[in-house]
């Protein structure tokens, strides 16, 4: 594979405090250190990386270098992505052990401040991780386990009861007329994506405040999809129609926060999500502009989750102290 290398210096005469900052932003960039130099795996979001860091160090009268290398001599690529891994594992390992820490704070906790400390500092360690996992970028096995350990501090935190949800038939909706209001946002272009990936590509969606007799509506005040409990319309369909695919929950999740902001999930990618979506409201683009770019936006969206699916689990349920 390619690598990415930075190579810099700066001037001796220098104060500390360039050279700290520097060093510790190739740390928050994921860089390692090897031979002298900082490398990264040859990705675009990389490169960028250190385009930014190159112009810092410009700025600071230095000199820098960024080149791409296929292969170092007398170092295997198995051995740098073991040395990258080794470094996320020691960040994972400070998670895990005040993981630890908070589990066993919730077993001894009695006053209901305390349950709302513990899902606070429950919170941070989420941010943590996310923030690892960004910078993650050969799958450090630590990361699925201590993401698996906070979701079970979670649940132990915030107990749920699946809400039943009727089982329906595919086939009953291939050739089935969909409506659903006007103006499309997360939950409703969710849906869409979901009608026209599992049930038919070529469906037929009408925007209406109100629906026909022989119409399915959905993510609407009548009809046959909605909000059922705390589960929004999209959960609603995936549950119904019994889809259990890989990435589909976590997607799920991440429209059920957009939608409900209720606190209940934490995935990285939702605010990402959330904020691209506003971006074309505020654009005020078409209701099929929305519907067009919705359906790209989740089946790109789907397509990392289900190719990432066995690094985190689809748990991450848990409730924010209440304000």
């Amino acid at each position: 594979m390619s690598w990415l290398v930075f190579s810099y210096s700066l001037p001796s005469k220098i104060s500390s405090s360039p050279r700290v900052t520097l060093w510790r932003r190739l740390r928050r960039i994921g860089a390692i250190a090897l031979s002298g130099v900082q490398i990264l795996p040859e990705r675009e979001e990389c490169f960028e990386a250190f385009k930014w860091l190159a112009q810092e160090v410009q700025q600071a009268k230095g000199e820098v270098l960024i080149m791409r290398v296929e292969q170092f001599e007398g170092l295997a690529d198995q051995e740098i992505i073991e040395q990258f891994r080794e470094a996320r594992r020691e960040e994972y390992a400070e998670i895990e052990t005040q993981a630890k820490e908070l589990e066993q704070a919730v077993k001894i906790m009695t006053e209901p401040d305390e349950r709302a400390h513990i899902q606070e500092s429950l919170e941070k360690l989420y941010k943590q991780h996310a923030e690892i996992g960004r910078i993650d970028f050969f799958d450090c096995p630590e990361g699925t386990q201590v993401i698996a350990h906070l979701n079970q501090i979670a649940q132990e935190v915030s107990p749920t009861k699946p809400l039943e949800i009727a089982s329906t038939a595919i086939e009953h909706y291939r050739d089935k007329q969909w409506v659903t209001r006007p103006r499309p946002h997360v939950d409703r272009l969710a849906c869409i994506w979901l009608i026209r990936q599992f049930i038919n590509p070529d469906a037929v969606i009408r925007y209406a405040k109100e629906a026909s007799p022989h119409e399915v509506a959905f993510d609407m005040d009548t009809g046959e999809f909605h909000h059922q409990g705390d589960l929004c319309t999209f959960e609603v369909m995936v549950k119904s129609f019994g889809l259990d695919y890989s990435g589909l929950q976590v997607l799920g999740q991440i429209v059920h926060e957009i939608d409900l902001r209720d606190g209940l999930y934490m995935q990285p990618q939702t605010a990402g999500v959330d904020a691209l979506l506003r971006g074309w409201l505020l654009a005020n683009f078409s209701d099929e502009a929305l519907e067009t770019h919705g359906v790209a936006l989740f089946e790109g969206l789907y397509a990392a989750l289900s190719q990432n699916a066995a690094k985190a689990p689809a748990t991450t349920r848990h409730r924010s102290p209440k304000k």
